[in-house]
């Protein structure tokens, strides 16, 4: 029987027997190896980053639920401490072998015949081959004999291609300390608050020591700090130790971002279809001191109301000189059921906040002057399928009010009326020139409705406009970055126009009709500023300019849910006045100058030419009928007797001597409103004057109890509900 032979052989000898077995088992060329610059070009961080314009870091996208590393940190930019504590503590010898540390892995296979514990071999080298290659790395259990010696192979032609500075580097972005965190930049941001340069000797050591033991329980961690410290011959103190792995092991692991101040902003300008994802973080036109300042603010009114039914909101603010957003609150967070919908470009009704638009073309137009006299006054329109009777939010007519009151109070009728000045086509064409690109239509499609914001907008859009506004007329669009940042175009108002306008905004006397000299509008600095509410309380605006800033909010609900008695001026406003006094704590904001072609007189500003020479007249001059309107069906109530039901005539008709002429009856002076018995039948009313010559006329309807069972409208209707049709109380 043949014994075996048994070699005994020094340190040296038995790595180079391993070394010959290894060759003639799995010799070959030496694999190939990227280059240290294609391994960092192909990094990709898991998380992209939003910086605001003073580089401070604004918002994270989360890409890679995995893992997370940040951004690749170059060794010049990593605390020294921390390569010589992870030297220290994975590879002594490191700058002393050329990728394997054949002493090290005898001390690791002898320990393991005693029957000791398992200790790695493994060189910083080895372990960088293993994060390179995804052949190499552990799956379930040790690595295979095949896969540990290609393991030494590609660490030795890594040495051979790669300084040891470059290694290092390599392997401080892409090994795994704790958890998810990979590379240094993540587990120094998240273990402890900081970048990879301002890491401490006992952070570092920290740091070192959970790479080869990441769960470990936090006196065994301090435990091999302090004895990492020995080796080093470091001064880190014990209370360093104790406070450095007290605050890495407290810190969370879990998967969202760091920081996370603009989560809609971030989805625009970091998730862009087109090129791939941008490795390096993206500067952004944003403020983050301004953000947080909206964020709170707009959170802050709206828990105020919160049990009105108000659960969402948006912020948007940005300079008037280049269209740079400075702040972007898409929604309020926690506080939204919907907290992922981005309010700031979501479309809504914009209520009265389309006014100062319609009346800066009423001025262009040379249609009206601030000091025209418009009439608040029950209004009628015809409209398919009946009239709009367009109201004021309090219910109240004011009779005469000039144009200035008109807009700065936002009185509903006399918008109407000018719109109908104005054309609601022309008034769509320039609200598409100011940059509203949701109205599609035609004007006829939104209507008299249009004048007091039945068209949905943006509160993108909406601030843009404004800004137009606050710009002289000349409108641009709006960048969140830098390199976006536009000219403007041509003008949309003349200059003059746009300070007539922006004077009756900033007036507070103009507005008390409505809101009272005491307001939320009302600041301490000049500003113009308009609110709005769409129907049934859905949607809450206010929009308004400083010298440097504007500012827009919309409080509301995302499902479309109706508040409860919040308007404009108590959802909106205060958030709007909080931020933009926020913004001038320490910045003037001074009124505009007039501009050429701006004359005052009677204290009123006027476009030159349209100054009035006598007393202000009424807009709209011309004697015409204003109830009934032409095409009211009225429908007589069988349950009144008939002597007790009439109509009204009215008309416009000044100092003009004229008079109504029903059919072909005279019904006598049109100085004042006349009460008729209407009789069933179609008619038409004419206003003629002295020489019996047409002013206007207009037609109607009368329909008695039977024309009322034979009406499509009307058959099917029980008597209370045609007594609730009478006299044309056709709803819009």
């Amino acid at each position: 029987m043949t014994r075996p032979t048994v070699l005994l052989l020094g340190g040296a000898g038995i790595g180079a027997a391993i070394a010959a077995a290894g060759w003639g088992l799995f010799g070959g060329p030496a694999p190939g190896i990227p280059a240290f610059a294609a391994v960092r070009a192909a990094y990709r961080p898991s998380d992209l980053a939003l910086l605001d314009r003073h580089g401070e870091l604004l918002h994270e996208l989360r890409l890679d639920s995995t893992r997370r590393r940040l951004q690749w940190t170059p060794l010049a930019a990593i605390s020294p401490a921390l390569p010589a504590a992870v030297v220290a503590s994975e590879d002594r010898r490191f700058y002393r072998h050329r990728g394997v540390d054949g002493r090290a892995l005898l001390a690791a296979a002898a320990g393991r015949l005693r029957g000791g514990p398992r200790r790695g071999g493994s060189t910083i080298s080895m372990q960088l081959a293993a994060a390179l290659d995804r052949d190499l790395r552990r799956r379930d259990g040790p690595r295979t004999l095949a896969q540990k010696w290609r393991q030494v192979r590609v660490a030795r032609a890594l040495e051979a291609r790669w300084s040891k500075a470059e290694i290092l580097e390599a392997y401080a972005n892409l090994v795994t300390f704790r958890g998810e965190l990979q590379g240094v930049a993540a587990a120094a941001s998240v273990l402890f608050g900081k970048a990879p340069h301002g890491l401490t000797e006992a952070e570092a050591a920290v740091l070192a020591v959970l790479l080869r033991a990441p769960n470990a329980e936090p006196d065994a961690v301090a435990r091999r700090a302090w004895a990492l410290r020995e080796v080093q011959g470091s001064a880190a103190t014990p209370d360093a130790i104790r406070a450095a792995v007290t605050r890495a092991l407290a810190a969370p692991r879990g998967t969202g971002p760091r920081v996370a101040l603009a989560p809609h902003a971030a989805a625009r300008l970091l998730r862009r279809p087109g090129p791939p994802a941008p490795v390096a973080p993206v500067r952004s036109t944003l403020d983050a001191r301004v953000q947080r300042v909206a964020i709170d603010t707009l959170r802050r009114h709206l828990l105020g109301v919160r049990g009105q039914n108000v659960q969402d909101g948006a912020v948007l603010v940005v300079e008037n000189a280049t269209g740079a957003v400075v702040a972007y609150v898409g929604s309020s967070g926690d506080l939204s059921s919907a907290r992922h919908v981005d309010g700031i470009r979501a479309r809504r009704q914009a209520g009265s906040a389309l006014k100062p638009f319609l009346y800066a073309q009423a001025l262009d137009a040379g249609l009206l002057t601030p000091a025209s006299l418009l009439e608040d006054t029950p209004l009628e329109v015809p409209v398919t399928g009946g009239l709009y009777r367009p109201r004021n939010y309090d219910e109240q007519f004011r009779g005469l009010v000039t144009a200035r009151a008109a807009l700065a109070s936002s009185l509903n009728v006399p918008a109407v009326r000018t719109l109908g000045l104005v054309g609601a086509d022309v008034f769509v064409h320039q609200l598409r020139r100011l940059g509203f690109a949701g109205l599609t239509e035609a004007g006829d499609y939104y209507g008299p409705a249009l004048a007091l914001g039945s068209a949905d907008v943006s509160l993108w859009e909406l601030v843009n406009a404004y800004r137009t506004l606050a710009n002289g007329g000349l409108p641009g669009s709006l960048a969140m970055r830098d390199a976006d940042v536009t000219h403007p175009a041509s003008r949309v108002y003349s200059e003059a126009v746009a300070f007539l306008v922006s004077d009756i905004l900033a007036q507070r006397e103009s507005r008390v009709a409505t809101f009272g000299l005491e307001n939320p509008l009302a600041t301490r600095f000049w500003t113009a500023v308009k609110t709005g509410t769409s129907k049934e309380m859905r949607d809450n605006w206010c929009v308004g300019y400083s010298e440097r800033y504007t500012v827009g909010v919309w409080v509301g609900n995302a499902s479309g849910a109706p508040m409860r008695d919040v308007s404009g001026v108590t959802g909106a406003a205060p958030v709007w006045r909080d931020v933009m006094t926020w913004l001038h704590e320490a910045t003037p904001s001074r009124p505009p100058r007039p501009p050429s072609g701006i004359v005052r007189r009677r204290d009123e500003w006027f476009l030159a030419g349209t100054e009035p020479a006598g007393a202000p007249a009424l807009t709209g001059g011309q004697p015409r009928i204003l109830a009934p309107v032409s095409g009211t069906i009225v429908a007589l109530d069988p349950d009144i007797p008939p002597a007790r039901q009439r109509m009204v005539f009215e008309a416009q008709a000044r100092a003009v001597p004229l008079r109504w002429v029903l059919d072909t009856r005279d019904m006598g002076p049109a100085a004042g409103p006349v009460a008729w018995e209407p009789t069933p039948g179609r008619h038409t009313l004419s206003l003629v004057d002295a020489a019996a010559r047409l002013v206007d006329a207009v037609g109607f309807e009368v329909r008695g109890p039977r024309s009322l069972a034979a009406s499509p409208q009307i058959m099917g209707a029980s008597t209370s509900e045609i007594g609730q049709a009478v006299l044309g109380s056709f709803a819009p």
